[in-house]
């Protein structure tokens, strides 16, 4: 079994819808209970097997939301759908604030993030010719897939599943990463998942339920 890579990926959360975007006709928001802060919640559906660290709401970092790094030099196809494979992008000069919950155990990373922008950010919508897409170069290939992601209440939702593989002086190694994203309003909760690469023992296969079901939990808390 190849080597699996660990894609890095990092979070945070926020201060009053009104502060950061501006506000409705009426002057209220338009989830008046929202709090990014919320999210730590999620720490309640993480059992004894895993470890839980809450990274306290801070202000967006550029480098942390950028888009998901694919070997320079890629063959895509279908070839209009590059921009999705590099995953979800964020307006330069974007402004706001993050916080996250990042819970490690039975072989898996979960990380829980939800962030509040200066403006609305939708899901990166893949339409209907880029729900696959493949790539491929010199000593890298890999593939994105839109994947099942829960309903929650009309908010828009998005599931995806990337694999990289490399191949250096003759060993490949094999990156993967789940990615799902609601957005409402000003709001994104976004929930990653990845195989842990441990010592003698076997990779683990991620559990996608429970990343699904963190993603309708972070939603719900982050609403309030």
């Amino acid at each position: 079994m190849p080597n699996r890579n660990v894609i890095p990926v990092i979070v945070g959360t926020a201060a009053s819808a009104c502060a950061l975007v501006a506000c409705s006709h009426s002057d209220k928001p338009a989830y008046p209970n929202a709090n990014i802060a919320n999210v730590t919640q999620v720490k309640t559906d993480f059992g004894p097997d895993f470890k839980v660290k809450d990274v306290a709401p801070t202000g967006i970092d550029p480098k942390l939301l950028a888009p998901q790094k694919i070997p320079p030099g890629m063959t895509f196809e279908p070839a209009e759908c590059s921009k999705f494979a590099e995953g979800q992008t964020f307006p330069a000069g974007l402004k706001g604030n993050m916080a996250a919950s990042v819970a490690e155990g039975a072989g898996q990373r979960f990380i829980v993030l939800a962030v509040e922008t200066s403006q609305p950010i939708p899901v990166n919508d893949p339409g209907d010719s880029c729900k696959q897409v493949k790539f491929a170069g010199p000593g890298s290939r890999g593939q994105v897939d839109v994947v099942e992601a829960p309903k929650i209440d009309g908010i828009p939702t998005l599931g995806t599943h990337r694999v990289v593989q490399t191949s250096v002086q003759g060993h490949s190694r094999t990156g993967e990463l789940y990615n799902y994203v609601a957005s409402f309003g000003p709001y994104l909760v976004i929930v990653t998942a990845n195989p842990l690469v441990l010592p003698d023992k076997p990779v683990t296969p991620v559990d996608t339920g429970k990343a699904r079901d963190l993603l309708t939990a972070a939603v719900a808390a982050v609403r309030g």
